[in-house]
């Protein structure tokens, strides 16, 4: 691999993929994050912001070519979606202990569970992106905030975001030069193979979740944390990437972004906006994140990590309190997930290694 290609290059970090129409994807998702917070701010239900910032999660997975085809798949992304924040919602009110030890395990390991499930779930919907790194942020963030409002206003936020989250993706359609033919795509269909490897990464993301979240949990006492489950979003990044030095890079690329937007978020927290304009800040860094997700992961984070700060604290005001948080717990997480992804391919070399042997000493 020459170093123009190489992904571990510093140099880069900088370099941009080819840009396709990431600004379609970008003004969906900003527009979807955005309106439901406008909303709740007239009618003074700031809240219920945590289920319409999670519910417009939806969004980003429009980035589906043809309009039925990109229906489908935000169907299928918001019904999990839809019944993972149900789930968050009774785990936070009722099996969770909130401000105990006991409490920061059973958080592991509901979140540990839904990493290594919805990992799963994702690959045989064929959705994207995959993985489970939105699911662990939703569940964990929910079930981890005490008091939440009634079920029924929350899972009503949650279901009308969804709701918008599909009438943007299907936005397109009034303008005759951007409709697409209405049809599905032809899928293959799934071999045992390729099921079993969904297994296998399904199982990945459990251990890489598991180990980070019980290894932030460990030293919270020490470093005086209180987010285990950054650690556990931040582990689950690693695994994704068509290499092994592509997954190293995605691990370097999220730490070294999370630095940088640390220092926007500082920005922003002395600014001291109020609620409109922190509900445009929320816009903007949804829009301007997928505008780079899918051509450098380095500079989607730099807004990545202010939206995140922001977008789960906007009921309680923006605050410096969660930055070291996010800076140690994103170190923690990384590492682990990297250490995973290495282990996990040293294994699976292994076990080719002999099924290669065990089959050619059985030819001879």
């Amino acid at each position: 691999m020459t170093k123009e290609h190489d992904p571990l290059n510093l140099r880069n970090i900088f370099k941009l993929g080819p840009s396709g129409e990431d600004h379609w994807v970008a003004l969906r998702c900003g527009i979807g994050v955005f309106l439901p917070l406008v909303f709740l701010l007239l009618i003074d239900r700031l809240d219920l912001a945590i289920f319409a910032v999670f519910g417009a999660f939806v969004n980003v997975y429009g980035r589906v070519p043809g309009h039925l085809n990109r229906l489908i798949a935000q169907l299928k992304a918001g019904a999990l979606f839809w019944i993972l924040i149900l789930i968050a919602w009774f785990a936070s009110t009722y099996w969770i202990e909130h401000g105990t030890t006991r409490g920061l395990w059973m958080l592991v390991a509901l979140t540990s569970v839904v990493a290594g499930v919805c990992t799963y779930l994702t690959s045989i919907l064929r959705v994207r992106p995959a993985g489970s790194l939105f699911h662990i942020f939703a569940f964990a963030a929910i079930a981890s905030a005490p008091n939440l409002p009634s079920v029924s206003d929350s899972m009503f936020t949650t279901t009308c975001t969804i709701m918008l989250a599909l009438f943007v993706g299907l936005a397109g359609r009034l303008l005759p030069s951007r409709r697409t033919e209405w049809q599905v795509s032809p899928v293959k269909p799934f071999t045992p193979e390729l099921q079993k490897a969904f297994a296998i990464e399904s199982a990945l993301y459990f251990v890489a979740a598991a180990a980070a979240g019980s290894l932030a949990t460990l030293l919270s006492p020490i470093f005086q944390t209180s987010h285990n489950y950054w650690a556990m979003v931040a582990a689950v990044v690693p695994l994704v990437g068509k290499t092994m030095r592509h997954r190293l890079a995605r691990g370097v690329h999220r730490i070294l972004g999370t630095l940088v937007g640390l220092v926007l978020m500082a920005l922003i927290v002395a600014i001291n906006p109020g609620a409109v304009v922190t509900i445009l800040i929320i816009g903007l860094m949804q829009f301007t994140a997928e505008m780079f997700i899918a051509r450098n992961y380095f500079f989607a984070q730099i807004f990545v990590t202010p939206l995140a700060l922001v977008g789960t604290g906007l009921s309680s005001g923006t605050t410096d309190g969660p930055v070291y948080d996010r800076l140690v717990e994103t170190v923690i997480g990384a590492i682990v997930g990297i250490l995973t992804m290495v282990v996990g391919s040293m294994i699976g070399n292994a076990i080719r290694r002999r099924l290669s042997a065990n089959a050619a000493s059985s030819v001879n």
